[in-house]
């Protein structure tokens, strides 16, 4: 069954060579290949302001250079982000500043006074999403020694609270000596993963 997939490329750097980008492509191709319907965005192309207050996150209208975007994240069945582990072991700043605007109220979540019981009610739900991450480190050091808590906290504090569920994971890591041959198992990966949609 065909899907719409959105993959949002969370490299703040826009040179075209950087892995995170050929990752996409890769699942992007194989994805298409099978009939999916795809959209890429990319955050380093995108220009909007940070959000600084509350008032700010919960009031100020959405920035025109993301209505395309936040039309997209609407649209989509599956959603696939893909960056690099940043400091703290979490995504780059910018990824996290396009995050807030796009997952605010009204647009990702409504306050407690529309939602049942007094919680806050998702309003993306019936989403599934892939986080694909790479990093310097070995995945299974992060995932041992620093329990994967960036992702986790992406998972469960953002994704999950606006509905997207499942949210799986593709860690790659140790990849600034990746081998040639080791880069293109990483890229059948990510094209099986698209053929798949998950």
């Amino acid at each position: 069954m065909s899907r719409r997939i959105l993959i949002i490329i969370g490299h703040p750097d826009p040179e075209p060579k950087r892995l995170c980008r050929v990752l996409a492509a890769s699942y992007a191709d194989g994805a298409r290949s099978a009939g999916h319907e795809v959209r890429l965005i990319d955050i380093a192309t995108l220009d909007f302001p940070l959000l600084r207050t509350m008032e700010e996150f919960e009031k100020r209208p959405l920035p025109l250079t993301l209505e395309d975007t936040v039309h997209a994240i609407r649209e989509a069945e599956h959603i696939v982000f893909i960056f690099p582990l940043w400091l703290l072991g979490t995504m780059p700043a910018l990824l996290k500043a396009y995050l807030e605007q796009v997952m605010r109220p009204g647009v990702a979540f409504a306050y407690s006074e529309v939602a049942k019981g007094g919680f806050a009610g998702a309003l993306l739900k019936g989403r599934s999403a892939r986080v694909v991450v790479t990093m310097g480190m070995p995945a299974f050091f992060y995932r041992l020694w620093y329990l994967g808590h960036g992702i986790a906290g992406m998972r469960r504090n953002i994704l999950n609270f606006v509905g997207i569920s499942p949210v799986r994971e593709t860690l790659f890591g140790m990849v600034e000596g990746a081998s040639d041959a080791t880069r293109q198992k990483w890229l059948a990966k990510m094209r099986a993963l698209g053929v798949r949609a998950v």
